[in-house]
């Protein structure tokens, strides 16, 4: 990609050095805040769902497996979200496909309250996932190329520490609405995400870099490029995003499951040890975000996988409290908290031309880790029990993680961004 230099460019550089990405970030604080919410408002309907699966099932008369069927076409609504709403994103603006994406997902989220049937449920997690999808590629997209190449990883790691603060919203939601109004109620609530697009549309600005690609042709731009070069870049950043999401779905989609139907704890007794797993990956996301800054991505996530691989057998097996509490934090911290560089990571691999498809696109990739562990970790644990699933899946997955991120691509297509000067 060539270097597009504005006339400030230099100047406006001179001036970042002195900063801190903290400083840098604070003028682009509302874009910040919209994909923060964005993130928050996806988790608590989705960890919504997690947190009511034996409910659910219950009431619709199917089993855990068969609940982890629904959380599969969730998956693939977010593989058909992820590509489709990306391309709409490089085509049409980033801004325009998150507002879109925030409606869509509240309005599915709302109509899973009043599901009547199976059937009628896996169908509106599909629909949902395909707005969940499209949310998370276009505020990512818009993010990413809003905020300063300095305050980028710092800006990653808030968005993505949104995701844990809908889930502990939501486990606080469940621990007081599901005992008194049961499942449909809480689902009421993912109506409110839908006022999000409100702040969008008045206090967020479109994406910088792709205001200046429509200036500069984007849109010959993009029938150069094709949808995206698929290089070696572009296929690491699908292989890590299927593998993590893989990991990572392990370790959280069924942890509500096993604390309600292993250890037998009450939707009351589940809250404590969630907020203490959101409590960790909120301290541990910011913190991966630092260390990175400084560090290095691999350095760091190699040290997280490492502590998350011995953290992984207390966090299902421990039967004391105390012990349940300190594992729940730990994983959270380490184990979740490699998300932090997720959005930032995924940036750097694709050109402006069509980074929110190519985001999409290795999004999608990790829908389908998702969906293969909603099917297998169920499966595996009719056969083993489920905290020996939800051990070996996290084991296997951290491994092929770690793998995946020992190659270091020649060419990183949008380390540069437009507007930026190469050092």
């Amino acid at each position: 990609m060539s270097d597009v230099v504005h006339p400030s460019s230099a100047a406006y550089l001179d001036e970042e050095e002195g900063l801190s990405a903290y400083q840098l970030l604070k003028p682009h604080w509302r874009v910040t805040l919209a994909a923060f919410l964005g993130w928050f408002l996806d988790a608590f309907d989705q960890v919504a769902l997690l947190l009511c699966l034996p409910d659910i099932g219950s009431s619709l008369h199917v089993g855990l497996t068969a609940m982890g069927v629904a959380i599969t076409a969730q998956s693939v609504g977010r593989i058909l979200g992820n590509t489709g709403w990306g391309w709409l994103a490089d085509r049409y603006g980033r801004k325009l496909t998150f507002m879109l994406g925030v409606v869509w997902f509240a309005l599915f989220s709302g109509a899973t309250a009043i599901a009547s049937s199976y059937l009628v449920m896996v169908a509106i997690q599909f629909c949902f996932g395909i707005g969940f999808g499209g949310e998370w590629t276009a505020s990512a997209a818009l993010l990413m190329e809003s905020v300063p190449a300095k305050a980028r990883t710092l800006a990653s790691s808030i968005m993505m520490a949104g995701y844990e603060c809908g889930f502990f919203a939501a486990a606080a939601a469940q621990a007081i609405i599901l005992p008194r109004y049961g499942w449909r109620a809480l689902f009421l609530l993912g109506l409110v995400p839908a006022l999000l697009a409100i702040f969008i549309r008045i206090g967020v600005p479109e994406s910088p870099v792709w205001l200046k690609l429509q200036q500069q042709g984007g849109a010959k731009k993009r029938r150069k490029s094709g949808m995206f070069r698929l290089n070696v870049a572009a296929l690491q950043a699908i292989a890590f995003m299927a593998v993590l999401q893989f990991q990572n779905a392990a370790l959280y989609s069924f942890y509500p499951t096993l604390l309600r139907d292993v250890h037998h704890l009450t939707p009351g007794q589940v809250f404590p040890l969630v907020a203490a797993y959101c409590v960790g990956s909120l301290i541990g996301k910011p913190v991966c975000g630092v260390l990175t800054t400084r560090f290095g991505q691999r350095p760091v996530l190699y040290v997280y996988f490492l502590i998350t691989v011995a953290g992984i057998i207390p966090f299902v097996t421990a039967q004391n409290f105390v012990t349940m509490l300190t594992t729940a934090f730990i994983i959270g911290a380490f184990g979740n908290s490699v998300w932090a560089v997720v959005p930032h990571f995924l940036a750097q691999r694709f050109p402006s031309a069509t980074r929110s498809l190519g985001m999409g696109t290795s999004y999608a990739a990790a829908a389908l880790g998702q969906g293969l562990s909603g099917f297998w970790v169920p499966w595996f644990a009719q056969r083993h029990g489920l905290a020996y699933s939800i051990e070996l899946s996290v084991f296997v997955g951290t491994a092929i993680t770690a793998l995946v991120l020992v190659y270091h691509p020649p060419e990183l297509p949008g380390e540069h961004m437009e507007g930026e000067v190469r050092t």
